[in-house]
């Protein structure tokens, strides 16, 4: 208990009125009563009503009565009460904090202070709830009695209930690849609008695929409690790739799959997991079971990993997670990894994760910080040189991850442990940190992950805080489906990370002589090799060519924007799947990047758009999940919108009425800049913004875009006394962006 434990019983009750259950995301208007106990208030004490650090509900204002969000509170003997609010007033998680103090007078035993969140009475339509579901949502109280700054937390909590709305998104989810003949699963759901798995679904769907599929029905229905539907036993006899529609009554495709391959043989089979994430038990949202349960159930995933932040998991919940993960595993079917999130100061190495094979390992803590039990305090590693040295004998694997704090992996880095960095999460996107391997010479893959804070793995919405993007996917190649072929796939970099698609992607490289291939990375020590005509990203070679042949084979959830080739630092060729022919009326307006490496990273592009001789005709936002966010047409010729980046991207589509015609002007407070719409071609016009690749960047798309796969081959050079990380980027016209792992070639 991180507060005082002196006499709860004795310091008042708390209730909250309505009580029941409650649409995520909806307005609402609450009146929780707090009536004080036997010590009652006294003059200069005060209350807290204190919400998780998770929670986007939305923030209390106090000021404009007709507002949402909206606050009042009363006493009701007329003590004059103080009135603020700190999104850090508290001890994490929970620190979101209305503070109320007593400022003239006192309270005694049954005195009440009456706190209405979203107060209607003058016209404000309510407080807006948060918007991700959770059965126990607290209103918890904190009371300092008697005036001495020391908080007893109430005995009972007032409690609501947050659901799902109905669905306004529907999702298809399909293995990656198979064999011919192998049978499969599809599963779908709807979402409301702020991403839950809804079990308000009903009716009958038709499901269309692109080539037969023995055993797929011609419809399924939805039976209103049910979160999904799954048809099993499906199966294709010939090699290809398969997509599957769902097509409404009315004959509008809700949702396509992501695209299944079937080969006849294939050795490596791609399964998606998030990697990430946390529960309430740390500074998430509902039970690590229910953790669990998601991302099997509701995210379709195929491996998952709990990863708590050391500092606030207990030996007890070390033990329970341990439970967890050994329950949950199942090979060939769920894969679930024993770990911790290493969260140690930014100063000591920064933000690490830790897989382990098995249960049972000792976690080594980054400190005992919100841990009172300090019996196993001497098995803690301050810093990451001291967490990599206590995991050396380990049967684990490590990610270097950006979050609060980043990793520093110039500072601190272990090749033999450190397989992975994270390039992207629900943080945002952090492309830095793979630049910053290449700089130090080391060989990594790249992941993707959600460190998904509201009880959503593989399904990672970011909500309407500080998260500033959809939550990562990583996809491993592995040898088979159980916890030894997906250790083995993530240590050899056998994988690619998204930002939350699911693209079929394959990087190839194909040598003129047989190059020397490492079982694992030789800078470790002696190492098995053998000759190879061919390698997948992730692997390690030596090669005395000149060129080596890179082949990608992506095949999209979406249409393909474009495919950057890259070479470690240096990009060799933008590659798209469309040409300048194609091009009509469709702009597209792109604002990224972040402030800099630390938490203050977010970058406020709130700003407006104007069309001088020209109007826009269409607008559509990309990467645009905060529906708290403006996005407003006032005029033919103008858009107004509110929005943030931390790292990744956002921005607008905008169909014209003239592809040629006109100026295009945009102001922000960060770039005001002009551009003849006739001057927009394929290539970026860049207008920056300082910070890191922080900028706002123009470029012409066509109208409609129907490229989902793109397959190609290219001659590259090898370099000199170094290594060629050979790998690609690939953006979706959706938002989504897709990193292989490095082929990494040294001549």
């Amino acid at each position: 208990m991180p507060h005082s434990v002196y006499l709860p019983h004795m310091m008042g009750t708390a209730t909250v009125e309505p009580s029941g259950r409650f649409e995520a995301g909806s307005f609402q208007s609450f009146t929780v009563t707090y009536t004080a106990g036997y010590f009652g208030v006294d003059d200069t004490g005060s209350i807290k009503v204190v919400h998780r650090f998770a929670s986007d509900m939305g923030r209390p204002q106090f000021d404009n009565p007709e507002a949402a969000n909206y606050t009042t509170v009363e006493a009701s003997n007329n003590a004059v009460l103080e009135l603020r609010y700190d999104p850090k007033g508290n001890i994490r998680p929970w620190d979101k904090t209305l503070y109320i103090k007593v400022v003239r007078g006192f309270l005694r035993e049954g005195d009440r202070i009456v706190i209405r969140f979203g107060d209607t009475r003058q016209g404000s339509p309510g407080i807006r709830i948060q918007t991700f579901c959770e059965e126990t949502f607290e209103f918890r109280i904190l009371t300092d009695a008697i005036a001495t700054y020391n908080y007893v937390e109430l005995p009972d909590q007032p409690v609501i209930s947050i659901v799902p709305g109905p669905p306004a998104m529907w999702k298809a989810v399909l293995p990656t690849e198979r064999g011919a003949g192998q049978s499969f699963a599809l599963k779908i759901k709807g979402e409301d609008k702020w991403g839950n798995p809804s079990d308000r679904c009903e009716g009958t769907v038709t499901l269309r695929p692109s080539r037969p599929v023995a055993g797929l029905p011609e419809t399924v229905t939805f039976t209103p409690g049910d979160f999904s539907v799954t048809v099993e036993n499906l199966s294709v006899a010939e090699a290809g790739d398969l997509t599957i529609d769902m097509v409404g009554g009315d004959g509008t495709v809700l949702a396509t799959s992501n695209p299944l391959r079937i080969s006849d043989a294939p050795e490596l089979l791609p399964y998606w997991g998030d990697l990430h994430g946390q529960s309430e038990e740390t500074i998430g949202t509902n039970s690590a079971r229910e953790f669990l349960e998601f991302a099997r159930d509701k995210a379709f995933l195929d491996t998952c990993s709990h990863q708590g932040n050391d500092f606030q998991i207990t030996g007890e919940f070390w033990a329970h997670l341990n439970e967890l993960t050994a329950e949950f595993n199942q090979d060939g079917g769920f894969i679930v990894f024993p770990g911790y999130e290493w969260s140690g100061n930014t100063g000591l190495g920064g933000d690490r994760n830790v897989l382990f094979m098995n249960e049972g390992r000792t976690i080594h803590r980054s400190s005992h910080a919100l841990v009172d039990d300090l019996s196993d305090v001497d098995t803690d590693a301050h810093s990451a040189a001291d967490l990599f040295q206590a995991l050396k004998d380990e049967d684990c694997v490590v990610f270097a991850h950006i979050g609060g704090r980043y990793a520093d992996i110039k500072m601190a880095h272990d090749l033999r442990l450190e397989s992975a960095v994270e390039v992207h999460s629900a943080w945002g996107t952090f492309e830095w940190l793979i630049h910053d391997a290449f700089e130090q010479g080391y060989r990594v893959g790249i992941v993707s992950n959600s460190d998904g804070h509201k009880g959503r793995p593989g399904a990672s919405f970011p909500g309407a805080t500080l998260f500033g993007a959809y939550g990562g996917l990583t996809c491993t190649l592995a040898p088979e489906f159980s916890r030894a072929g997906v250790i083995e796939a993530l240590r050899r970099r056998h994988h690619y990370g998204t930002t939350g698609c699911r693209m079929l992607l394959d990087v190839r490289a194909q040598f003129d002589n047989p190059a020397e291939q490492f079982d694992d990375d030789p800078n470790v020590g002696d190492t098995f090799s053998e000759p190879a005509d061919n390698a997948i990203m992730g692997d390690i070679l030596c090669s005395g060519d000149d060129a080596v042949t890179i082949t990608v084979d992506a095949h999209a959830s979406a249409p393909i924007e474009r495919m950057e080739i890259r070479n470690g630092l240096d990009v060799l060729e933008t590659v798209r799947p469309y040409a300048e022919t194609d091009f009509g009326n469709r702009i597209r307006v792109v604002w990224e990047g972040s402030e800099y490496r630390g938490r203050g990273r977010q970058t406020i592009w709130d700003g407006n758009a104007r069309l001088e001789g020209n109007a826009f005709e269409r607008l559509a936002p990309i990467n645009s999940y905060n529906l708290d966010k403006k996005f407003e047409q006032t005029g033919p010729g103008a858009l107004e919108w509110t929005a943030l980046t931390t790292g990744g991207f956002g921005g607008f589509d905008a169909w014209l009425a003239d592809p040629k015609a006109g100026t295009l002007s945009i102001d922000t407070a960060l770039v005001q800049c002009q551009i003849p719409i006739a001057d927009i071609g394929m290539e970026d016009t860049n207008f920056d913004a300082g910070g890191i690749s922080r900028r706002i960047r123009v470029f012409r798309l066509p109208d409609d875009n129907p490229h989902k796969t793109l397959t190609v081959e290219r001659r590259l050079p090898l370099l000199d006394g170094r290594d060629n990380a050979f790998y690609v980027c690939i953006t979706q016209e959706d938002g989504h962006l897709v990193w292989s792992s490095p082929i990494y070639v040294f001549r």
